[in-house]
């Protein structure tokens, strides 16, 4: 992931990583002519202060330069990072996307996408100090060989023992980002589970402390230790650079020539090296944990397998027969704690009829929908659409041909319907919301709705409203009717069903309203993921 993006920013990056190295260049160059100057002539000094200016104004103009490059890469590279990821979740199969779940894809666009993003703020601060590091490494052997191999054997201590810290806090790190993916799932059930919550006071508290609670708990701890540990580590290392400077200044320099430079340089370098290199280990955790988060977005986007090929166009062909023939599906059923097998499912769709699904709840209905959709490829058997069969290359252009209301749906707040005339989409648009009752509720206003403030019902009926302006061959609709009123659960039946009928759509009606099923010109049962035709009903008489 981080190769990824890097590869995506690479001429900004270098950018602005050659202002960092400069940055840290002008700072050791700027120390060590202070070191010079503490111990020269006065005549000597004067004729430093032009280059002093210069590199002054350069350490300036660097940090600005870097800091103002970083910011954006980082801007640039958390909107990338979304991108990503976002295309992948768009382009992912269904399957896979729904076990993969919606708190872990959650977890990667907010948490884990915003920490890798920063790994490229702390990026140049972690570049200059370091440039600063090894300058003043460079400038202390210089002044003395000897005791300059005294201090990389002491910085190759503290660095060792922080490698080792290293290495734990980063467990902990990589266990609190397991579980932020399991925390945004609990977040989603604080809106989604909202009445069951109010209405019980044990769930309500059991859900609080035991479930969100432990779960904000566990992210809290494993993130403080491990961060705790680099601190700790860094402190360490920092005393180590005092213990340095003390042995230098009272044992180690003794009375070696040009002692007072020496010691004016070892002293005025180390003390400045403190802070780069306080900031540089601190920063090397922000680092880790972005590579943390790195790898979950790497384990999240991996699973979302995307063999089919995407169309370009939302084009559907004209339906001339559509067939399953011999179509099985298998999955894990909930209520019977092992698998359910779907079919041999045969079955022939024609254009113009109206087809209603029945059956018991749990028996396979929603299940073969998204079979017929093309949301779920089937395991054995075929899908053939005017003689040609529907495979991974073709699938995703024979989903166009449809147009769903599943009793799951989401209503967006926007009509997607590509470059289509504005006015008159909107037009149509209030036409049916009119149609439907819903005018002194939600308009249609340059192409989006105008408000999603509305009961299930009314929501409902605006997907209804949706699939019609899609103007699609194929219409599927998954108990639409279970929320709506007798007046509706009319207009829906006897009035929409019959025009869209007319039109020469082929409707897939999945339903329990047996008042109803008179409508159908076929009637099919699903009992045990087993299909069957009946007999359509008469059409009851109506009253005198």
């Amino acid at each position: 992931m981080l190769r990824f993006l890097i590869q995506q920013s690479r001429g900004l990056l270098l950018a602005a990583a050659a202002g960092s190295v400069a940055h840290g260049i002008c700072g050791v160059a700027l120390i060590a002519l202070i070191s010079e100057a503490l111990s020269a002539s006065a005549e000597a000094r004067s004729g430093m202060a032009v280059t002093f200016a210069l590199l002054a104004l350069g350490l300036m103009l660097t940090h600005i330069v870097a800091s103002v490059l970083f910011e954006r890469l980082s801007q640039h590279a958390h909107a990338e990072l979304r991108r990503y990821v976002s295309g992948r979740v768009i382009a992912a199969d269904y399957r896979n996307l729904e076990s993969i779940g919606s708190a872990r894809v959650q977890s990667a666009l907010s948490e884990h996408s915003a920490n890798v993003a920063a790994f490229f703020v702390t990026f140049p601060a972690i570049l200059s100090n370091a440039v600063v590091v090894l300058g003043c490494l460079v400038y202390m052997l210089l002044l003395s060989w000897k005791i300059f191999l005294f201090a990389v054997a002491l910085i190759g201590l503290g660095s060792f023992g922080y490698h080792l810290a290293n290495l734990r806090a980063i467990r902990h790190l990589d266990r609190g980002a397991e579980e932020q993916d399991r925390l945004f799932g609990h977040f989603r059930s604080l809106t989604d589970g909202a009445k069951e919550l109010r209405l019980h006071f044990g769930k309500r508290k059991v859900f609080r402390e035991q479930v969100l609670g432990a779960s904000i708990e566990t992210v809290r701890s494993e993130r403080a230790l491990g961060m705790s540990i680099f601190v700790i580590s860094a402190s360490w290392a920092n005393f180590l650079i005092y213990a340095f400077i003390g042995l230098v200044l009272f044992v180690l320099l003794g009375d070696a020539s040009n002692q007072t430079r020496i010691m004016t340089g070892f002293a005025l370098v180390f003390v400045y090296m403190v802070t780069p290199l306080e900031v540089l280990l601190l920063n090397i955790p922000r680092a880790n944990l972005a590579k943390a988060s790195a790898t979950r977005i790497d384990e999240i986007t991996a699973g979302m397998s995307d063999s089919e090929q995407a169309v370009s166009s939302a084009q559907a062909q004209p339906l001339q027969q559509l067939v399953l023939d011999h179509v099985e599906h298998r999955y894990y059923h909930e209520q019977s704690d092992d698998f359910f097998a779907l079919g041999p499912v045969s079955f022939t769709f024609k254009p113009g009829e109206v087809v209603f699904l029945v059956g018991g709840n749990g028996s396979g209905k929603t299940t073969l929908a998204k079979l017929l959709v093309g949301l779920y490829p089937p395991e054995r058997g075929q899908i053939v659409l005017n003689n040609q069969g529907v495979d991974d290359a073709s699938r995703d252009q024979y989903r166009q041909l449809f147009s769903t209301v599943f009793s799951d749906f989401h209503l967006f707040d926007r009509l997607l319907h590509g470059g289509e005339a504005g006015a008159d989409l909107d037009a149509r648009g209030n036409r049916l919301i009119e149609r439907l009752h819903l005018q002194h509720k939600v308009q249609v206003r340059n192409g989006a709705f105008t408000t999603q403030a509305l009961s299930q019902g009314q929501r409902k009926r605006l997907a209804l409203v949706v699939a019609c302006l899609e103007n699609r061959p194929f219409l599927v609709f998954d108990e639409w009717a279970a929320d709506q009123d007798p007046v509706f659960k009319n207009v829906f039946y006897l009035e929409v069903l019959a025009e869209l009928k007319a039109q020469g759509k082929t409707i897939l009606v999945i339903s329990h309203d047996d008042r109803y099923f008179h409508v159908a010109d076929r009637l099919i049962r699903m009992e045990n993921g087993q299909l069957s035709e009946d007999t359509v009903p008469q059409r009851p008489a109506q009253a005198a």
